[in-house]
């Protein structure tokens, strides 16, 4: 299994066991529409007190790969994404995750898997805390 292949398992984009190709060679969609992104109903930002302080987080479900268009501005403007790739159909979502993987590469964030065909897109002055180690640490479940 090449390396590739394998990280795109490890996304939870294909099975370990699946044939698929994890690139299509054809590319080619309709024409995308203008800015029709910027009042999508399915971009919403968590806490309107949070959003006062200037702590927002963006919680995006595409239907195809026009939107993330949206993706790119909300993380450009320094606001965490998270990117629900559920809905989508498997070629759409692997171009969705090339596009917010390069995205986090180029300004220096990071990209977060946290469920299968679920991301986590953070801006370089953000830290993800995983609350595994404290619950390990404390023995709080352990329950042998």
């Amino acid at each position: 299994m090449g390396s590739v292949r394998k990280a795109s398992a490890w996304l939870g984009l294909v099975d370990d066991g699946d044939d698929e190709r994890y690139y299509d060679d054809d590319y080619s969609e309709g024409p995308e529409p203008g800015d029709g992104w910027v009042t999508d109903p399915r971009v919403r930002v968590t806490d309107q007190a949070a959003q006062e302080q200037g702590s927002r987080i963006a919680t995006i479900t595409p239907d195809g790969f026009r939107d993330a268009r949206g993706i790119g501005e909300l993380f450009r403007e320094g606001v965490p994404v998270i990117v629900n790739l559920t809905t989508m159909e498997p070629a759409d979502a692997k171009r969705v995750v090339d596009f917010a993987a390069g995205l986090t590469f180029g300004l220096r964030g990071s990209i977060e898997r946290v469920a299968t065909r679920v991301f986590l897109l953070t801006p370089p002055d953000y830290q993800i805390v995983s609350g595994d180690a404290g619950r390990a640490a404390r023995g709080f479940f352990n329950q042998s």
